[in-house]
């Protein structure tokens, strides 16, 4: 994978500043104050060369990037009339609270398709934001993908837990239920972004084979 960076804005009780997330799909980096984080999950970003100097420089919780807000875009493909296009995805993530606050929108033609104000995970923002849209412009991101699935378990956490499996793509096709999943877990390609996007997309079927454990997006089993 291609890593792509995304220009954004970091605040928290020290001030706020430009910075830039970079992804290459699994692993997240960013760089604050001069000091190195990365992570599998926005809510798990740690400093890259362990615990920070003392000084009140950042408030980091159980070791990692807490006590903020994070803002950023990103070109995010969507699939309007057989042909893909460029919308641009606003993301607003506050870790100021026990839980994570998330807020994104879409905006296509002028347009703003917006998820809830305080959504628990990518997965479900995004599920939202595919709800708003017309009936024929659909995401093209991994949370979309024909390829991928959570593993069957309460929590999925706020993002990075999607599993790609694209290099087990004809025995994932079959599954139609939690333990099928389950059974194919080992043979996951990894772990993926839920707003990343890769060249062997496939969109999501609607019914039956294919569905996994979570069911078609955005209409996600519970």
């Amino acid at each position: 994978m291609t890593d792509e960076s995304w220009a954004g804005w970091y605040r928290d009780g020290h001030g706020s500043e430009a910075v830039v997330l970079t992804t290459d799909g699994q692993h997240l980096r960013i760089r604050v104050r001069g000091t190195d984080f990365e992570g599998e999950s926005f809510d798990g970003l740690r400093p890259v060369t362990g615990p920070t100097a003392e000084g009140g420089v950042f408030d980091l919780v159980d070791g990692v990037l807490g006590d903020c807000v994070l803002e950023w875009d990103l070109p995010l493909p969507v699939l309007t009339a057989g042909a893909v296009r460029q919308a641009t995805l606003s993301c607003l993530l506050s870790l100021r609270r026990a839980d994570p606050d998330l807020y994104l929108a879409l905006h296509l033609d002028g347009a703003v398709y917006e998820s809830h104000r305080a959504e628990g995970d990518f997965a479900a923002a995004l599920a939202t934001v595919q709800r708003a849209l017309p009936p024929d412009i659909h995401l093209q991101t991994c949370i979309a993908c024909a390829l991928s699935d959570y593993f069957p378990a309460p929590d999925r956490g706020l993002s990075g837990q999607l599993a790609c499996f694209r290099g087990a793509k004809d025995a994932y096709r079959g599954a139609t239920d939690a333990g099928a999943v389950a059974g194919l877990w080992d043979r996951r390609t990894g772990f993926v972004q839920e707003i990343w996007s890769c060249r062997e997309f496939e969109p999501r079927p609607a019914t039956g084979a294919g569905t996994g454990h979570r069911g078609a997006f955005p209409l996600e089993r519970a």
